[in-house]
This record gives structure tokens, sequence and C-alpha cells, in this order.
């Protein structure tokens, strides 16, 4: 079994950003696959998807400190400056986090552990909409 969607989000401020629910909301037939895979792929060079920590916002603040302090805007030294001074920050983020997630499916559900969730990174000021592809393959039920 193969289903595959489309799940474009609505632009975000700069930081990170769970969304688990509206992965799941775009595949609904995960509930037909009893051992499987999902793929999440995104399909831009400036934002990035991880799995981390689905409770606590401080995390997703802290993340967000982190990567800016580790790859600052305007750093001299970068070349690539077209679309602005986050623009090649954003992108060594997108390349140092990714842009696809692997996740097992077991009886119809994310085997995600208990306080887990999908992560959308968000590197650019004003980065704009997100396209996601998703992809579920599996056995059926």
């Amino acid at each position: 079994m193969w289903f595959q969607h489309t799940l474009t989000l609505p632009a975000k401020t700069r930081g990170f950003h769970l969304i688990t629910r509206e992965v799941l909301q775009a595949i609904p037939e995960i509930s037909q696959v009893k051992t499987g895979m999902l793929n999440v792929f995104i399909q831009h060079t400036s934002a990035s998807l991880t799995i981390n920590e689905n409770a606590s916002p401080d995390v997703r603040r802290d993340f967000e400190r982190y990567f800016n302090r580790s790859v600052p805007d305007s750093t001299p030294y970068f070349e690539h400056d077209d679309e602005g001074p986050d623009d090649m920050p954003a992108h060594i983020k997108s390349s140092q986090l990714g842009a696809s997630l692997n996740i097992p499916i077991q009886d119809g559900r994310l085997a995600l552990g208990t306080w887990q969730g999908i992560y959308l990174g968000e590197h650019r000021e004003r980065g704009g909409s997100r396209r996601l592809v998703i992809t579920a393959f599996g056995q059926g039920k």
C-alpha cells in the first residue's frame, strides 16, 4: 500500500513549530497501515524537519536560540545573501537538520515516543508557505 499527499503549511514565524497534527491530518490513510513507514519531505532549502520534545515550548525556543547563535545572520564571510542576511544561514541550518524524516507506522499510528513530535524549523524571517510531500507505505491491516 502506498499513499502520498502534498501539504502546504501557511507561513510561520522564524523558529521551531510542532506540525505533527497537520501531517497526520494530511494523510489519514495511515490508519490503514499495519506495519510501514511514513516519509515527510520538505521542498525547500531554507527550512527543515526534525523530531524532538512535543510538550515544552521551552525546547523549541532553546533550539532557535542555539541555531541563531551557531549560525548568525549577517555573517561577513558568507557570499550568498541574495535574499537577505538570513539567506545563507537558513541554508546551513536546513542542511544541519535535514529535509526529510522517516517514522515507523505500527498498527495504524506513528510509532513516535511519548514526548516526540514533528517540528518544522523555519529559518527565515519571512520564509513564506512551506510544501511537504508526505508518503506512507507498508502492509495493510
